[in-house]
């Protein structure tokens, strides 16, 4: 069997490099709703309970712990958290409805995944606000 060579109009690229490709508003939004659900998992959990944990052993645990919560820099990763928190409780609540096939058209899909970045970041600078 003889086979057939085709002219390639365009050559393929050898790799593929995400951060020079544009992303839709919706494919951002499904990778940050990954990431902040990683950093929930993997940062949140064990410094919550960590905290808790410093926090309610003793007295001088909960001033310590008060104290270290005045800390700028524990007061950044707090809101960090607080951003994961917010961007995954919205972004998940949008997949949902989406589950429930509500909002499946380009323009609605675009529209609430803009909405779900908005409003994350409304409320997260409303934490920072009140957190310093």
């Amino acid at each position: 069997m003889a086979v057939i060579e085709r002219p390639v109009a365009k050559p393929r690229p050898i790799y593929l490099n995400l951060l020079r490709i544009r992303q839709p508003v919706p494919a951002i939004v499904s990778v940050l709703h990954r990431i902040s659900g990683a950093l929930l998992f993997l940062v949140g959990i064990p410094f919550i309970l960590w905290l808790a944990q410093h926090a309610l052993g003793s007295e001088q645990g909960w001033e310590a712990t008060r104290s270290a919560l005045g800390h700028p820099l524990v007061k950044l990763v707090l809101l960090a958290l607080a951003w994961a928190y917010l961007h995954h409780l919205l972004a998940g609540i949008r997949h949902v409805v989406q589950d429930l096939h509500i909002g499946m058209q380009l323009k609605s899909a675009r529209a609430s995944a803009a909405s779900v970045l908005v409003v994350s970041l409304l409320v997260t600078l409303g934490v920072a606000i009140r957190l310093w």
